[in-house]
């Protein structure tokens, strides 16, 4: 079992990782915003903790440049200080303590003094504060009629080790502001989101005599035994209508991809090859898989039919791609490129077409790990690891900023948005 781990999910790995994109001098469309918080807003939330929310939701977006210090003032004037002349528009806001917790937000035309957009946010849970900070920014951005980034506003999953054959799963938003254990005790591995409501995930217990696939519904508490199976068992992809997935598991010693219909449990195997294939990823709807195999006696990325039939390798650079996700007819992997045992490995990330072409760079340097796209193929999340603890990472594709976040300490074992 541990050899399928490393393999699978390298889980031991030392990142660092440099993103390659940057914004590109020329042509910038990006909105100029100042931030300035209200003088009478809740006490708790009137440090860095907050603005920093909002100058990281707004800096991924792309689509927008803050201010670089946190103004203070009159949430109600709708007077233009002239100093904040020059930018296009004015951002004011308030926290308090009204039904649990709300945040008002005021959008302004610096030029004209007009309102752009306003509106209040509501929630009982105090904890879960970044999730109004996320919503109010992506409401602001589909406002003023910029490219949707209604990413911000989910959940990331994901496990982390506590101790030896120890660890716990963890909701979170994508800033790591916010952070909830939901399953500890025991070895629970490899978090996966079962729909796109990011109302239930599939998780791998390996605390029984068997590994052991779970789905549990995060709102009502209700938890189904998917499978079970002898060394390996992994929830690795869900069909677009949440009724299949793919799997990693080893019946018969070695690891292969199955398909099971969780509406009935009828599983189907997709490969049968005597040595590992794993991480198998649903591409070209649904009609094909792609997944990482030593058939040519290394890690690369393989694609075939559910079928069964016409398994060609995608990737002819590198000796080692041992990760890889899909979305629609891209993918995207982790290539090994250099080894040392002084400084570590590197590893860097890169897009691809579904058929292994157009393969485009996305880090430069470092060892960059689990790329996962979102739901919209736009962004794409990555472990970054250095001395024992981990970032987590964003690759916003489309306006080629990026952006790191610390978990202080801790080490993401396998993550899943």
């Amino acid at each position: 079992m541990k050899k399928f781990l490393m393999f699978l999910f390298v889980s031991s790995f030392i990142f660092g990782a440099d993103a390659k994109f940057s914004i590109e001098k020329g042509g910038d469309a990006r909105k100029s915003v100042a931030i300035i918080e209200a003088n009478d807003s809740l006490n708790q939330f009137r440090g860095d903790s907050f603005y920093s929310i909002l100058l990281a939701d707004m800096k991924i977006s792309g689509h927008f440049i803050p201010s670089k210090k946190k103004l203070s003032g009159d949430f109600h004037s709708s007077v233009i200080p002239a100093d904040l002349k020059s930018y296009q528009y004015i951002l004011k806001y308030k926290v308090t303590n009204e039904s649990g917790l709300s945040l008002y937000v005021a959008l302004y035309n610096s030029s004209n003094g007009n309102v752009v957009f306003k509106k209040s946010y509501s929630m009982n849970v105090a904890s879960k504060y970044p999730f109004l900070a996320h919503k109010a920014i992506s409401d602001i951005n589909d406002a003023l009629n910029l490219e949707t980034i209604e990413w911000i506003n989910r959940y990331v999953i994901f496990s982390r080790y506590t101790a030896p054959r120890k660890s716990e799963i963890v909701l979170a938003d994508y800033t790591l502001n916010y952070q909830k254990t939901i399953i500890q005790g025991g070895l629970n591995l490899f978090p996966k989101w079962g729909d796109k409501d990011q109302q239930s995930f599939y998780y791998t217990s390996f605390s029984g005599k068997l590994p052991t696939l779970y789905r549990l519904n995060i709102y009502t508490g209700k938890k189904d035994m998917i499978a079970t199976s002898p060394g390996m068992l992994v929830c690795s992809d869900v069909s677009k209508n949440s009724e299949k997935i793919l799997a990693t598991m080893a019946p018969e010693g070695q690891p292969d991809i199955y398909e099971i219909n969780v509406m009935n449990g009828a599983k189907k195997r997709i490969t049968d090859f005597g040595g590992i294939d794993v991480g198998g990823r649903y591409v070209d709807d649904e009609s094909r898989v792609v997944f990482v195999s030593n058939r040519l006696g290394y890690a690369n990325i393989f694609k075939q039919s559910l079928s069964g039939s016409s398994v060609v390798p995608l990737i002819s650079r590198g000796k080692n791609n041992n990760q890889c996700d899909a979305f629609e007819d891209k993918i995207v992997y982790a290539s090994r490129e250099t080894s040392s045992a002084s400084s570590g490995n590197t590893f860097n990330l890169y897009l691809a077409n579904s058929n292994g072409g157009n393969i485009y760079p996305l880090t430069g340097s470092g060892e960059n790990q689990y790329p996962r796209f979102s739901t919209d193929g736009k962004v794409i999340l990555f472990v970054k690891n250095s001395n024992n603890s981990s970032q987590i990472g964003y690759i916003n594709l489309e306006t080629k900023q990026s952006e790191l976040f610390s978990l202080s300490g801790k080490k993401v074992q396998s993550i899943d948005w």
